[in-house]
């Protein structure tokens, strides 16, 4: 095989692009993993990683990452860091243009994550992992028996202030609209909550501390075209204003309405040897190890699809 043409390359260096990597390399499939940042994504802002199951103590992110790309190479996955400019399909070929030349495969596995979305306040990047969080089943716990902002008013905002009030002192949600847009049943458990209180119309204006989060500054709209000033102290501030999933690669695939890539149990899209992994996918639950999952089922199903186009299926 040219050393351009593979049988599956993946796009993404996740957890769903290694765990994919790793299982498809382990099982004779030629395999390429792209990605135009460093292996790992989210999970390397991760500074205690205890919830993955038969990883304990707790590691950090970077160090978790760093065994699962070993791991694949090891198998004889292929990983290099470049840029993907478009993806076509000519054929049973899929054909993956990248700023380091055009690569070929019979199989393409979309792994490419979702990012969430910021304030983009003053703080916010600078304390990030330091009382900055997107994850409160991932950094929650270490905020226990503490005082936490949740920023939103969605589904995803009310789950996260509900568990955390199971942890924390006291929770304060921030929303910049009057009422929570998240579902009646869950906002009436949010408001019923007396570990929970709620500053609406409400936005973040900036995040202070010193080595890590000690306050935040918020801007109250008043109703009259005024507003006040309020400073509220807390020792983290959990961020839940959305996600954005990372699909401009393949634009024609089908979404679900939050725009994430409608998939089967077997990770295929309507596009034959199309799979999506991950963060990028619909689904209801997002962590490293449903992402795991999602690639290993993925790579599995990709070398039924390869062997079969090779005619090396046994029956």
């Amino acid at each position: 095989m040219p050393h351009n043409e593979y049988d599956f390359i993946i796009i993404g260096a996740g957890a769903a692009g290694l765990s994919a990597a790793q299982y498809a390399s382990r099982a004779g499939l030629k395999t390429l993993v792209i990605d135009q940042s460093l292996p790992g994504g989210q999970v390397l802002n991760i500074m205690h990683l205890e919830n993955y199951p038969g990883l304990f103590p707790s590691v950090d992110g970077a160090s978790f990452i760093g065994s699962m790309e070993e791991q694949a190479k090891a198998f004889g996955a292929e990983i290099i860091q470049t840029s993907v400019s478009s993806i076509d399909k000519i054929g049973n070929d899929f054909l993956v243009n990248t700023s380091s030349g055009l690569y070929r495969s019979l199989t393409l596995l979309l792994a490419t994550g979702a990012g969430h979305r910021k304030l983009n306040v003053p703080g916010e990047k600078e304390f990030e992992g330091r009382g900055v969080s997107y994850c409160a089943t991932c950094d929650g716990p270490f905020f226990r028996n503490k005082n936490v902002i949740v920023v939103g008013g969605g589904d995803s905002a009310c789950d996260e202030a509900m568990y955390l009030s199971t942890l924390c002192s006291h929770v304060t949600v921030v929303h910049r609209k009057s009422s929570f847009r998240a579902q009646k049943a869950v906002a009436e458990r949010v408001l019923s909550n007396p570990k929970i209180s709620v500053e609406f119309n409400s936005v973040v204006k900036e995040i202070r501390g010193d080595k890590k989060v000690s306050s935040i500054i918020i801007t109250q709209n008043q109703g009259d075209c005024t507003s006040t000033e309020k400073e509220i102290s807390c020792d983290g501030i959990f961020i839940f204003v959305g996600m954005i999933p990372r699909t401009e690669l393949f634009e024609i695939l089908r979404k679900d309405e939050s725009g994430y890539i409608v998939t089967d149990e077997k990770m295929a899209t309507l596009v034959p040897g199309l799979f999506a992994a991950g963060d990028v996918r619909s689904k209801p639950f997002r962590q490293i190890i449903t992402a795991a999952s999602d690639g290993a089922i993925a790579a599995y199903q990709a070398g039924l699809f390869v062997r079969e186009k090779k005619n090396e299926v046994y029956r």
